[in-house]
C-alpha cells in the first residue's frame, strides 16, 4: 500500500495527509472512529477533546493511533497500520462515530436542540457511498442547502446507515455518520424505512405542520 494513499486526487493537493511520528503514548485513549477515503477504510482512535465533528471541522490534521486499514471494497482484511500517525479531514469522505465521541448533553441542551432544529429524513449521495438517516437543520433551511459550501465541513447524520452498493459500511452498532460536504453530490428527502423518495399523499393538508414538512 502506498504511504500517500490518503492524499487527495485534486489539482490543489497540499502536503501529504499522513505523517510518520514516534509511537503514540496514548494507548486506547481518544475518540474511536471508523472512516473511509476514496479507496480505503481506517479504524482507530483520534486524539481529540470534545466533539469529534468539531475537531474535523477545524480542517486541520488530527493525530491518530491504534490504526488499522483495509481496502473499502473488502478485498482484504483490516491490518495494523502503525505508520499512520495523522490524518487530514479533507481526505475523509465519511466518519462513523460512536456515542463515546460526544459529550453528554444536559436536559436544557436537549430541550433547546428539539426546539431550534427541524429533523429531515434524507438520502445523501456521496460517491461511491449512499447515506440514509436524519439530519437536524435550523428552521427555514432546506436539506438541499447541504450542497452549499459552508463553514461546517462535516454534517452529522443520525440513526444512519452508510452503504457501498449493497454492503453496509462499518459497525452496524454505530449509527452516527459524519459526511464530508465537499464530497456530497446529491440530497433527497426519503422515507427512511425504505430509503426511497417519500410519495405525496392525495388531497390537501388540513393546516399546521405535516409529516412532509418534517421529513
Amino acid at each position: 500500500m502506498p504511504l500517500n494513499f490518503l492524499r487527495r486526487k485534486k489539482a490543489d493537493a497540499r502536503t501529504p495527509s499522513v505523517a510518520a511520528a514516534a509511537p503514540s503514548p496514548h494507548g486506547r485513549t481518544g475518540a474511536a472512529f471508523d472512516a473511509v477515503t476514496e479507496e480505503w477504510r481506517l479504524v482507530g482512535r483520534m486524539t481529540v477533546e470534545g466533539r469529534l465533528s468539531d475537531a474535523l471541522n477545524k480542517r486541520e490534521a488530527i493525530a491518530i493511533h491504534d490504526v488499522q486499514w483495509a481496502p473499502i471494497d473488502g478485498s482484504a482484511p483490516l491490518v495494523e497500520a502503525s505508520g499512520l500517525k495523522s490524518v487530514d479531514p479533507y481526505d475523509l469522505i465519511l466518519v462513523l462515530a460512536g456515542d463515546g465521541s460526544l459529550p453528554e448533553l444536559s436536559d436544557t441542551d436537549r430541550a433547546a436542540h428539539r426546539i431550534h432544529k427541524v429533523s429531515y429524513d434524507v438520502a445523501l449521495e456521496v460517491p461511491p457511498f449512499r447515506v440514509i438517516g436524519t439530519v437536524y437543520l435550523h428552521p427555514g433551511s432546506e436539506p438541499d442547502r447541504l450542497l452549499d459550501r459552508a463553514t461546517e465541513m462535516f454534517v452529522p447524520v443520525v440513526d444512519a446507515v452508510a452503504m457501498l452498493g449493497e454492503v453496509r459500511v462499518g459497525d452496524p452498532d454505530v449509527d452516527t455518520v459524519l459526511v464530508n460536504r465537499f464530497y456530497l453530490r446529491g440530497v433527497e428527502q426519503v422515507d427512511k424505512r425504505t430509503g426511497i423518495k417519500a410519495q405525496k399523499l392525495p388531497g390537501r393538508p388540513l393546516g399546521g405542520t405535516t409529516w412532509q414538512d418534517r421529513s
